[in-house]
């Protein structure tokens, strides 16, 4: 087998040198180890975790300290980077471990690397040190290229320490790397092309929506409803529109449930506009961004003297929004006790101010907005039931952005277009830049991508836009982060899911340069809950998925689940990711039981 061999030459053939066990693994380990991984690269599964169960089942056929894959990007950047074994003591990453000038020659030559010394040898003069501290002493690299078709598109390496390194051993593992290293292509070949394909599918039902909805009669199609500051197109978007000029015509109690970013407030806004209190005044509340003492006093106003500071009678929220519409954003985060005087004023329609005894009454049209669970919050008596069925009358659930990829342009150009007007700016999106926006996840939904439009625009060093002005281009867009995770879970199974969405976000998402997917435990992996689920597989759990577990729990539930961290995860009430990040900032070495 042909390969490059740095710091020392292997042995001439027929020199009998006895290899230990250990390292050389047996022919039939070796197949039982190439079935094993292959039962993983067919089975459905997102492309980063595929990749991440790989290197979890090579670290128990191969002795070895620490194993990556990496696929990179059209650019040759590490798009994706699946791990196991990795563990820091000064917050680098694994892809730290792999400098870019192995990357390039197993690039430029798509031959194996063989490195018996990493801290004798020059391709690792920057990442020797990493490699020491979190490897250990003397660490040898074995590394061959992933191939699709004639082109590398990845790497597969592995890290070993030991003493003696012979010939034999080398040979035995290359064959076993080149062999999973074949396979992986493939795969990554296949993911690729159903994620183009699916794409394609999407902008192709895009456009025949349009044309389809064009050719239809005003009268039977209907027209889009004139709600200002709301941009998009596609079915999703389209069918809380027409839902929201249903409801509008009532004074029927709205709730508005959405992941944060997706436009809760423009959508209550539309619920105002297209009413008959249009006319009158629409009135606003955040109700997590005050204490419950002053949101009282926000909400009811107060008389003069009622407390200290209160020099003058003021009105409320209630008595400014009479006759109009109340929105009370953020419902999830008050008090149990305020929700008890929250209550009153749905079921009466009236209320005193602090510190007075005067009882007034109003006509309010209602309008709530979360992204809490509120079902998760009822059973486990943080929300009161009897204010969930007085809120909860007509729920609309706004659609993320990932279930309405075809508004990404839209809101795109719509973004630029406000960040010119303001900064007397002539920015425009390239189509490549429009591309690379359609390819990413946003977390964050509208709000991320407005952010992501204006930071671009304002640091891009010409009026056009390019893909490589973006921030993820550079490895520095820290949302990427997010990507592995699922979504915000705040709607377990009462969230009505849509036709094509509610999936995983493509393999091929835009590129993070060395992004850094999760560790995964060791193979077998035990069946994971349907996502669907996966909300109220959290609300049983021992932690909250938003709270830091402590170092005592965290090994009880490690304990638990015999070491293996997707099954600590989901008896934690956590992702994988926060299981990982947890076990590394404690610092606490994983058991191979």
């Amino acid at each position: 087998m042909d390969h490059l061999v740095t710091s020392r030459s292997l042995p001439t053939e027929g020199v009998a040198v006895k290899s230990p066990p250990a390292r050389t693994p047996s022919a039939d380990t070796a197949l039982l180890g190439v079935y094993e991984i292959s039962k993983i690269l067919t089975a459905p599964a997102r492309l980063e975790q595929t990749l991440a169960n790989v290197v979890s089942v090579l670290s128990s056929f191969l002795d070895m300290k620490l194993g990556m894959i990496t696929i990179l990007d059209q650019h040759g950047n590490p798009e994706i980077v699946a791990t196991s074994g990795w563990i820091s003591h000064d917050h680098s990453k694994p892809i730290d471990t792999l400098p870019a000038k192995v990357i390039d020659r197993l690039v430029a030559t798509a031959m194996p690397v063989i490195v018996e010394d990493v801290t004798n040898d020059s391709l690792f003069a920057t990442a020797a040190e990493t490699i020491t501290q979190a490897v250990g002493p003397r660490v040898s690299f074995l590394a061959v290229a992933i191939k699709s078709d004639s082109r590398v598109v990845g790497t597969l390496s592995i890290y070993r320490t030991a003493d003696e390194f012979i010939a034999y051993t080398f040979d035995a593992d290359l064959r076993l790397l080149t062999m999973i290293a074949n396979l992986i292509g493939q795969t990554v070949k296949l993911h690729r092309m159903f994620s183009a394909d699916r794409q394609r599918l999407l902008n192709e039902c895009s456009t025949l929506e349009k044309a389809l909805v064009s050719c239809m009669p005003k009268d039977i199609r209907g027209e889009r409803p004139d709600v200002a500051g709301i941009v998009g197109e596609s079915p999703a978007i389209m069918e809380v529109l027409n839902t929201i000029a249903v409801v509008a015509k009532s004074n029927s109690t709205v709730l508005l449930r959405g992941e944060s970013g997706t436009g809760k407030e423009l959508f209550a806004r539309a619920v105002h506009d297209l009413s008959r209190r249009s006319a009158k005044p629409f009135v606003k509340v955040n109700c997590a961004a005050l204490p419950e003492s002053v949101l009282e006093s926000e909400l009811f106003g107060h008389e003069r003297g009622a407390f200290t500071g209160a020099v003058a009678q003021r009105a409320g929220r209630f008595e400014l929004a009479n006759g109009g519409t109340l929105l009370l954003d953020e419902i999830g985060e008050i008090s149990p006790s305020f929700q008890a005087k929250l209550l009153r004023v749905l079921q009466e329609g009236e209320f005193e101010r602090v510190g007075g005894s005067k009882t007034l009454k109003v006509n309010i049209r209602f309008v709530f907005a979360t992204n809490k669970n509120l079902e998760a919050a009822v059973d486990k008596g943080e929300f009161r039931a009897d204010l969930y069925y007085r809120i909860s009358v007509v729920p609309v659930f706004l659609p993320p952005l990932r279930e309405r990829p075809g508004d990404v342009s839209l809101l795109a150009r719509n973004f630029i277009e406000r960040f010119n007007s303001e900064n007397d700016q002539k920015h425009q999106l390239s189509a490549s830049a429009i591309e690379t926006l359609q390819r990413c996840y946003f977390p964050g939904n509208v709000r991320e991508l407005e952010n992501c439009v204006r930071r671009t625009a304002t640091l891009a060093p010409a009026e056009t836009i390019v893909d490589h002005d973006f921030a993820c281009a550079s490895g520095k867009c820290l949302s990427a982060l997010l990507w592995t995770g699922s979504a915000s879970g705040a709607f377990p199974q009462t969230y009505p899911e849509s036709a094509n969405m509610r999936a995983a976000p493509p393999a091929d998402i835009a590129p993070a340069r060395r992004a850094e997917a999760a560790p995964v435990p060791t193979f077998p992996e035990e069946p994971r809950p349907p996502l669907d689920a996966a909300g109220e597989e959290e609300g049983r759990g021992i932690a909250s998925s938003r709270k830091m577990i402590d170092r005592e729990s965290l090994i009880e539930g490690m304990e638990k689940a015999a070491w293996v961290q997707a099954k600590a995860a989901r008896l934690l009430g956590l992702s994988l990711r926060q299981v990982n990040y947890a076990l590394k900032k404690y610092n606490i070495e994983i058991k191979r039981i």
